[in-house]
Formats: C-alpha cells, structure tokens, sequence
C-alpha cells in the first residue's frame, strides 16, 4: 500500500484475492459513465451517505468543550489510576511533553512533503497513521494477520476511552481529549489496513476509491477538528469535510501514480484494471515497464483525475482556520508537483520516480502563503 503517509510499496500479495469489499458498491452513476468526459468526475465515487460519513461530521462537529480536559500534574508514572470514562484524565506534563516530543521526531523523519503542519496534535495523528501503515509495510509485514490488527483495534479504543498503552499512544490519548475527534475515521484506516492484506487488485476505480477513502481519505477526516474551521467562514461544515476527504483522495491518487513502477516490482498494482483495457493495456504490460503511447494516453487519464480532486479541495482549504491554511496549501500545492513531475518524464512512472527537487519547494511557500491569506469565500 502507497498511503498518504507512506511512500513505500507494499509486499507482494501473494494469497488469493478475495474480499468482502468487491461488492458492489451503490454509486452516483453507473460505473460503466466513460471517465474521459471531465463533467461527470464528480459522480466517480461513493457517497458521503455510502461511506457512513455523515456521522463523523455530526460527532466532530459538536461543541468541543464537552471534552476539553485539563492537563495538570499527575502521579510519578504519568497515567491517572482507575481511569473511567466519568473522570478526566491527566498526565505528568513532562511526560506529556516527552510523548509529543517523540511523535515529533518522528514526524520530522518520516513526513518531509507534511513537516510545515505539524503542531501537536496533528504529530500524535499522523504518528498513529504511521504506526498504523507500518503493520502491513513495515518489517514484519510477512507476519500480519487479522488478528494483529484485531489487537490494533482494540489499543485505539483504549486510546479513546484514556487507557494509552505505551508513550506514542498517549500523545494521541491527550488530542482526542482535547478535540472533537470521532473514532470511526481510525476504524476505517484499519479496515484500509486489512483490504490491503487481501486484494491485489481493483476491477474499478470505485473500488479503488473506496481504498483511497480508507487509507488517507480517513486522515482528512481526523485533522479537521485539529486545523479548525475560520470563524468567519459561512461555508456549511459539511462542505468543508468534504474538501478535507478530496485532499486525501487526491494524495493517495498522486501517490499510487508516482510509485507504480516500485509497486509493480512487488506484484502490486494500485490501478483500476477495467481502464487499463480500455487502453488496450494489462498487468503485463505494467511488470515489462514499457512506456508505450498506450500508457502515456492513460497517465494522462488518471492525471487529470487526480488533479480533479485536488481543484475540489482548494473549495474547503480556504476555509480553514487562518493558522492552518499555509501548510494545507503548502500540501497541496507540492502533490500537484509531483503530478507535473511525471508529465515531465514523459509520463515514465515506470522507470522513474517523480519528485519535487528543495529548490521548487521552496519557490512553493510564497504562492501556498498567498493562498493561505485570502479572505475565505463565501460557497
């Protein structure tokens, strides 16, 4: 798997691909509406109402004082004893301060494209989404099994209800407490976690965007309450989740496309297999890594997808807390690079992988600013 907060491939499925999610999944349109027509982009994918996501907003949306908590000195250990779920939990801030600490370095090791929106909160996040990704790409990924993630499961509700399990997990702990977080969008990472254990491929680009959705669609979802919403805004919250999941579909979508070549030495490909025929192109023609004008044809489909989903995530970043907009557009703007970087290799994704160079990076920062500064629009 290619997350949004992975750049590596993952091992090479080797069992036989079966899963509960190659059901059909009720759509906008029927899927066979041909992609090339860019009107109809908004209807390729799956419904908030599909998705369940309704219930995020409306949790995420509530007042967050019902769980602002205080964080004043603790025992020696750091953890308060006997935690339920009518008292407030309390740290040690030392090790409170140690705990985010760790998630920063963290951050800073693994998230250079991220490392501008960084704060606290979004640290303990995005290391949890780390952690997470690492079961099923990291090295003892040969090991999974449901019931590692099972376990995986049952620590997040711990996390949530106040009983962390180690110094990582506390630092999430204490967000959570802090921010109107729902738990269900870290559910559904970890059923991205076990589809990606059990598919090999996508007949459609539904299901695909169904993966996408649960690998870093999800982490959009967890950052809103942490980013916040501008106070002037009159956008409806609704909306503004909406642009948040477009971002991490767009991340996800620009991930998969630049690391199609490292992923298909795995025996991994991340593309939908009804539109590779169209083109007259199959997995064998992925493994031969033969840029052919085949394949240019259908860069450039999946491209302009991609790019789609991140004009409708300019709608909501604008709309985001003044503090949070510039890195959002730093972000942003940086993975549509990486989509201008494989148009200038040609569309050669299979031999070459697309990045942006420090210097375009840098050059970046004052237009993501500018964006950043403008006054919300009213949608």
């Amino acid at each position: 798997m290619c997350t949004t907060i992975s750049i590596s491939a993952k091992f090479t499925c080797t069992r036989t691909c079966k899963s509960k999610y190659q059901k059909k999944q009720k759509m906008l349109i029927p899927a066979a509406v041909p992609f090339k027509h860019c009107t109809e982009l908004p209807k390729n994918g799956i419904s908030f109402t599909d998705l369940r996501l309704d219930e995020i907003v409306d949790r995420q949306s509530r007042q967050a004082n019902n769980n602002l908590l205080s964080t004043s000195s603790s025992s020696a250990k750091g953890l308060i004893s006997n935690y339920n779920n009518n008292q407030k939990i309390v740290f040690n801030p030392r090790f409170l301060d140690e705990a985010y600490e760790r998630c920063r370095n963290i951050c800073a090791a693994y998230a250079k494209t991220f490392y501008l929106e960084r704060q606290k909160a979004i640290w303990s996040i995005y290391v949890w989404c780390r952690r997470t990704d690492e079961l099923v790409d990291g090295p003892n990924a040969p090991h999974m099994n449901d019931a590692v993630l099972d376990r995986w499961q049952e620590r997040l509700e711990n996390i949530f209800s106040g009983c962390p399990y180690d110094m990582l997990d506390t630092a999430l702990t204490d967000t959570v407490k802090k921010f109107p977080i729902d738990i269900k969008p870290f559910k559904d990472m970890i059923q991205g976690m076990r589809m990606d254990t059990r598919k090999c491929r996508y007949q459609t680009f539904e299901e695909l965007y169904l993966y996408c959705y649960y690998v870093a669609g999800t982490v959009g979802l967890m950052s809103v309450p942490v980013v916040g919403v501008a106070s002037e805004s009159l956008t409806k919250i609704h909306n503004i989740y909406e642009a948040a999941l477009n971002l991490g579909i767009g991340n996800q979508l620009t991930n998969i496309l630049r690391d199609v070549g490292e992923d298909a030495l795995r025996g991994r490909v991340y593309l939908p297999q009804d539109e590779l025929a169209q083109f007259g192109l199959r997995d064998e023609d992925v493994y031969s890594r033969t840029v052919s004008d085949k394949w240019r044809e259908f860069m450039k489909q999946q491209i302009t997808r991609a790019r789609f989903f991140f004009s409708k995530a300019e709608e909501g970043a604008s709309q985001l807390d003044a503090a949070s907009r510039w890195p959002v557009w730093t972000s942003l703007l940086l993975y549509r690079e990486i989509l201008d970087a494989i148009e200038d290799n040609n569309y050669d994704n299979l031999t070459k992988r697309a990045y942006v160079g420090r210097t375009k990076k840098f050059l970046m920062l004052p237009l993501a600013y500018s964006r950043a500064v403008s006054e919300p629009k009213i949608t």
